[in-house]
């Protein structure tokens, strides 16, 4: 996930890599953790697979910033990681759509409303599951139990609104 994320921001523009986790932490923080122990290795490793290119210019202080740009390869790289549909846990693929979702700009409207799609018969499918559970006895298991189904419910109102919205 981190990967898509760094990708998508680099769409925009060249950053370099504090701004970068900067622009992760403001944007995507609420899906993934972000530090700079996997923040480096990812950018070397993109650039070694040739998904970045690496220019050095002079910082506001003096010192030297290593500034990553996306490239063409890169580009395409992010368009298949936005349409792939990795077997994940519930949390990480709640996660995932949502760092999708903040780079549906650089979708086509078909392709934003099938991953919209998708999403919402996935919470649609949990949802369902969740209601045949029986409801647990103990108070605070099942208020908790009863918020989680509700967050379910507001997803999916979400998601039928943003179907809505690409219409």
């Amino acid at each position: 996930m981190l990967e898509l994320a760094t990708l998508g921001l680099l769409q925009k523009e060249p950053l370099h890599g504090y701004r970068l986790k900067q622009q992760l932490e403001l944007f995507i923080s609420g899906c993934i953790s972000v530090n700079y122990g996997a923040i480096y290795p990812l950018l070397k490793r993109l650039e070694q697979q040739r998904l970045l290119t690496l220019s050095v210019s002079e910082g506001e202080t003096g010192g030297k910033r290593k500034i990553y740009a996306i490239t063409e390869k890169g580009r395409a790289r992010f368009q298949e990681k936005m349409l792939e549909h990795p077997k994940e846990s519930w949390v990480n693929l709640r996660s995932r759509f949502m760092i999708k979702f903040v780079f549906f700009s650089h979708l086509p409207k078909q392709q934003r409303r099938k991953l919209i799609e998708k999403r919402l018969a996935t919470c649609r499918q949990r949802l369902e599951e969740q209601q045949a559970e029986p409801k647990p006895e103990d108070y605070y298991f099942a208020t908790a139990w009863d918020r989680y189904l509700n967050v379910i419910e507001d997803e999916i109102n979400w998601l039928l609104i943003q179907l809505d919205q690409e219409s």
